[in-house]
């Protein structure tokens, strides 16, 4: 099974991101134990929804660039993090222990239910 996460790395990437219809963009730090359980979440939930770009900044390595995310959607930064971007713009967020599978689910199929669209669309 190949990797199921996208590198944001680069301006680039982030740029990359704001474009997707729909994306979902990680903070990850790989010295927390709350950050490696919400990454096994987040991984469970883009193994489930292939569908969905799910990018996956490490914090620790691109601390510069977890601010410019920060800056650019107007969330304060924290890790664990997931964003929900739809169209460029956070529409959902949530940190620490409430990054799960089923509350990124939940966020996209809201999403997808004000859109008119089925998980299968």
């Amino acid at each position: 099974m190949s990797e199921p996460f996208l590198p944001l790395r680069h301006e680039a990437d982030l740029e990359q991101a704001l474009r997707e219809p729909v994306a979902l963009l990680f903070k990850h730090s790989t010295r927390c134990g709350i950050s490696t359980a919400a990454l096994i979440e987040v991984r469970q939930y883009a193994e489930s929804r292939p569908g969905i770009p799910v990018y996956l900044l490490d914090v620790i390595e691109d601390r510069a660039l977890a601010r410019r995310v920060a800056a650019r959607v107007g969330v304060p930064h924290e890790s664990p993090q997931a964003i929900l971007l739809a169209q460029g713009a956070a529409i959902w967020s949530v940190s620490h222990f409430e990054v799960s599978a089923s509350a990124v689910e939940a966020a996209v199929a809201g999403l997808d239910h004000a859109a008119g669209r089925t998980a299968d669309s």
